[in-house]
Parts: structure tokens; C-alpha cells; sequence
């Protein structure tokens, strides 16, 4: 069974990406809330797009599924 299905657009606008983020390289602004973390998690769009910012790995893909996003883990 390798039949090829094509899932369209609409399953690709679906996925976020999440993936860690130092605290250090973002902007000074962003860093001044990060009350002393050392790393974020960010949540993107199929395009690339930073949607959110969030203090833990759980918290980014539970924000995900609350938006009818499918998370997917970027290293």
C-alpha cells in the first residue's frame, strides 16, 4: 500500500512548528519579560511566521491544539 494521496493546501495551513529558542538571541525588549529564562519556545506557521513566544514545550503545543494547529517538533 503506497498510494499516493494528496492532503492539499489546507492540511500544510494546519501544521505550527515548534522549536527552542535562547533567550539571548532575541530582541532586549522580548529578553526584559523573559523573567531570567534561558530559553523560550516558538510556535510557527507552515510559513515560517513566529505566532508565539511561551515559557515551555508543553504550554507552545497545547496553545497549538487550542487553535486547531497540528504541533510538530523542530530540533
Amino acid at each position: 500500500m503506497n498510494t499516493k494521496f494528496d492532503f492539499g493546501q489546507a492540511a500544510a495551513d494546519r501544521i505550527a512548528y515548534v522549536r527552542a529558542v535562547n533567550v539571548a538571541d532575541l530582541p532586549a525588549d522580548v529578553q526584559a519579560q523573559a523573567e531570567g529564562l534561558v530559553q523560550l519556545y516558538a510556535l510557527h506557521d507552515a510559513s515560517g511566521e513566529r505566532l508565539a513566544l511561551v515559557r515551555d514545550r508543553a504550554m507552545a503545543f497545547q496553545l497549538a491544539h487550542q487553535n486547531q494547529l497540528d504541533p510538530v517538533a523542530v530540533h
